[in-house]
This record gives C-alpha cells, structure tokens and sequence, in this order.
C-alpha cells in the first residue's frame, strides 16, 4: 500500500501536456498540420481574414474593442478578454485560442467566423 501511495505522488508531480491547438499561426499564416489554411491581412489595427484571396471576414477596431464583421454585418464584438454576441457572453479569447494558437484578437476572430460558417 505504501508503495502504491508513492507512486500515485510521483504520477501526481509529472508533468501533464499541454493541449495542442488544431491551428497555429506562423506569421501570417494560418496552418493546419503544416498547411496553410488562411492568410491573416492588417491594414492599420484592423484584421482580415483571407482565404484563397478571398475575405471571409475581419475584425475592426472601434474605440478600445473589435467587432468581427462579415460582409459588413458585426457577427460578434471582442472586449476585455470575452467574445460577445447580441450583448452576451458567447465564449473567451482563451477557449479560441485553446482551437486557434494566434494572437488574441486573431484567434477571436477566426473563432467567430468559423462558428457563423465563414471559413
């Protein structure tokens, strides 16, 4: 039994590996398995979001926050840490980047579109 115990200790000290991201960002780039997916355009502090040249959506700075646009229409705004829709907390820029390894705003952005169906 004491052995067992010193043993549940020591698993308990191991370390646990970090969750891997579907996505990750490598400069502009959006890659998936080592392909690029997306492709990441600024134009000021605004954001767009390509895809085989096409836009699929971007994220506009207005005042100290962003709002994820797609064809014009805001789909969602990012403040403080929280993605919102309609005014509610829909999810945060952590849970997107657990799916999108980018910077925080990037990776809000690209959370959004593809729970509207833009990418």
């Amino acid at each position: 039994m004491k052995k067992m115990s010193m043993l549940l200790a020591v698993l308990s000290l191991a370390p646990v590996p970090a969750f891997a991201a579907d996505y990750t960002c490598k400069g502009n780039r959006v890659e998936k398995g080592g392909t690029t997916q997306y492709t990441v355009r600024t134009s000021g502090s605004d954001i767009v979001i390509e895809k085989g040249g096409s836009t699929r959506g971007k994220a506009v700075k207005r005042g100290e926050d962003y709002a994820v646009e797609v064809g014009g229409s805001t789909q969602a705004t990012i403040e403080n840490g929280r993605i919102y829709k309609g005014g509610s907390t829909w999810s945060s820029v952590g849970e997107a980047q657990r799916v999108y390894d980018c910077p925080d705003i990037v990776a809000a952005t690209l959370w959004v579109l593809q729970q509207k169906g833009q990418l």
